[in-house]
């Protein structure tokens, strides 16, 4: 689930998740039923929350798993009260469970310097301040149409990502929904990992729904 409302943002959740699908792994992505097209302030997450719990609502299908791939985790403790037979991943926990894993200090790239106190806000609760170097956003408050930041801002992130790397960033992680797929087009720009939460979430969920191999498999 998108929890932006943006369409544009959708499909590139989707191209992203497309992009590391394994086997018979099949994602069906929508937006927000309702909410703000771009998720900026606690009241913009706070809308886009119901409007998640109404598309997790209506989607009548059988489900392994819910990724909301805003970096907010926007709606999780919502959607898991609805569906608590189900894994429920947010991306940026997705996200920074990678950096956990990898260790090391890390930086945050974002695409809008209003986006900058609330992913600082996520790496917080993550438990990763300490490993926090800085978070760098495109210096635009004007962000214009969601669904195409990655196109029009990717001179500027991967400058941003280079710029991180040269400060000791042992990994990058790219911050916020719209960027979902850009990590895969930016990897030969800097050697070390750049971390997109979209797919990191579908790595995690796919561990947690397969299914038990027996000893003989």
């Amino acid at each position: 689930v998108n929890p932006n409302t943006s369409h544009g943002v959708t499909d590139k959740i989707q191209s992203a998740a497309n992009e590391v699908a394994m086997g018979k792994d099949r994602f069906t992505t929508r937006s927000a039923a309702f909410g703000p097209e771009l998720i900026v302030t606690s009241a913009d997450a706070e809308f886009a929350a119901k409007g998640v719990v109404e598309t997790v609502k209506s989607h009548s299908e059988p489900c392994d798993g819910v990724i909301l791939a805003s970096f907010g985790d926007t709606g999780a403790r919502e959607v898991g009260q609805l569906r608590p037979d189900i894994p429920v991943i947010g991306i940026a926990s997705a996200a920074f469970s990678v950096v956990r894993s990898l260790a090391g200090p890390f930086g945050i790239v974002t695409f809008g310097e209003n986006l900058v106190p609330g992913l600082h806000k996520k790496a917080i609760e993550a438990g990763l301040s300490e490993n926090l170097m800085l978070i760098s956003a495109v210096k635009s408050h004007e962000i214009g149409d969601p669904g195409t930041v990655q196109v029009r801002f990717k001179d500027e992130i991967q400058a941003l990502c280079a710029d991180m790397e040269g400060r000791g960033a042992q990994s990058i992680v790219l911050g916020g929904g719209p960027l979902a797929g850009l990590a895969t087009r930016l990897r030969g720009c800097v050697q070390v990992p750049i971390i997109d939460g979209t797919q990191a979430a579908v790595s995690i969920l796919r561990a947690l729904v397969a299914p038990t191999a027996s000893p003989t498999d």
